[in-house]
């Protein structure tokens, strides 16, 4: 009997401690972002804009030059890289669809009238699907071609265009590093 009240009080006590950590973490990272909103500038604002927009571009774009250009020098090799590359692409953004839909988490700017958006927002937050396709182009670029000069720059834009997501006040940090958790994770999975 006393094992049995002893284990119900622990678990209270976990669920308990759990459910405060999460409660001031998402304290902190309301203030986290308040604070990006209040001492944004307007140049600042427009590379973050900048930054973020490329994401599209360079996660489908890459691989395609790759892929063309295999083509065109008959390099089998190339053209199975760009054909990763892309196939890690469109896997992340369908495991990062399918997580925002199940979580449903608002954005930040709905639960905080101090953070104001700088971009347009429109599906769930969590996790942040800008992340989660820049780290799996970084990651699968760093896998296909690993060298410090694709490895350095590819993750300095994927951390970036993260940052950007908060910055432009659209994301959580935990929405960005969950992004950046399934992005790398995908590129993992479709080397498999």
């Amino acid at each position: 009997m006393r094992k049995t009240f002893a284990s119900k009080l622990f678990i209270v006590f976990c669920t308990s401690s759990l459910l405060i950590n999460i409660v001031a973490a998402q304290n902190t990272e309301q203030r986290f972002l308040e604070h990006l909103t209040q001492n944004r500038t307007p140049g600042m604002t427009h590379f973050m804009q900048g930054i973020s927009n490329t994401t599209m571009d360079i996660s489908y774009g890459v691989p395609a030059a790759f892929l063309i250009t295999g083509r065109l020098i008959h390099d089998g090799q190339m053209i199975k890289k760009s054909l990763y590359v892309f196939e890690t692409v469109v896997v992340s953004t369908a495991i990062e669809v399918a997580i925002k839909h199940i979580v449903n988490r608002p954005r930040p700017s709905t639960k905080d009238s101090l953070i104001i958006p700088a971009t347009d927002i429109g599906s769930p937050s969590f996790p942040s699907g800008h992340t989660s396709i820049a780290f799996a182009t970084a990651t699968s670029l760093s896998l296909a071609y690993p060298k410090w000069y694709v490895i350095i720059p590819s993750y300095l834009w994927a951390g970036t265009v993260g940052f950007s997501r908060m910055y432009l006040g659209a994301h959580y940090p935990t929405d960005v590093l969950a992004g950046a958790i399934v992005g790398s994770g995908s590129a993992l999975l479709c080397r498999k």
